[in-house]
């Protein structure tokens, strides 16, 4: 099973008049969006599933890929590491899932499934992770197969 961990690009500023589920991606977080969509939609797995949290800056990041997703109440501002694992299935999963979501949890997920511990790990601003399990002499091991940054794109 194939696990991406995509963190919504850069969007406006929280403020009193805004409320944090409505705030938009900035004119550099649609590029930084479509950028990192333009290089997944030339390596993207075979069955995949994708979930957006119900913020609209992760929706408009979504939609940037140009394809098929359903919003996901369960990883939204707010998530636990335990809610995105149980949102993809990982790592029991029979298809690939890209997780469309927020910090601190994409990060603790991160840590969580290459140190085997929750840790504050930062996910820059339109960033994706891309994780494999695998199971190698019956050990279940979690391989980084890449991370790409929208800047270096």
């Amino acid at each position: 099973m194939d696990l991406i961990l995509w963190r919504h690009a850069e969007a406006e500023e929280a403020g009193a008049l805004m409320p944090d589920l409505e705030r938009r991606l900035t004119p550099q977080g649609e590029k930084q969006a479509k950028a990192v969509a333009r290089w997944f939609g030339d390596h993207t797995p075979k069955h995949l599933t994708i979930l957006a949290s119900p913020a609209l800056r992760t929706v408009q990041t979504a939609q940037a890929l140009a394809q098929h997703f359903e919003i996901d109440e369960s990883i939204g501002p707010g998530a636990e590491t335990a809610d995105l694992i149980a949102a993809a299935g990982w790592p029991e999963g029979s298809s690939s899932v890209l997780l469309v979501g927020h910090q601190p949890v994409l990060g603790r997920l991160a840590a969580l499934l290459l140190s085997g511990h929750e840790a504050d790990w930062t996910i820059r601003k339109g960033a994706l992770w891309w994780f494999s399990g695998r199971t190698r002499s019956g050990e279940n091991q979690t391989v980084l197969r890449a991370v790409i940054a929208p800047d270096l794109l």
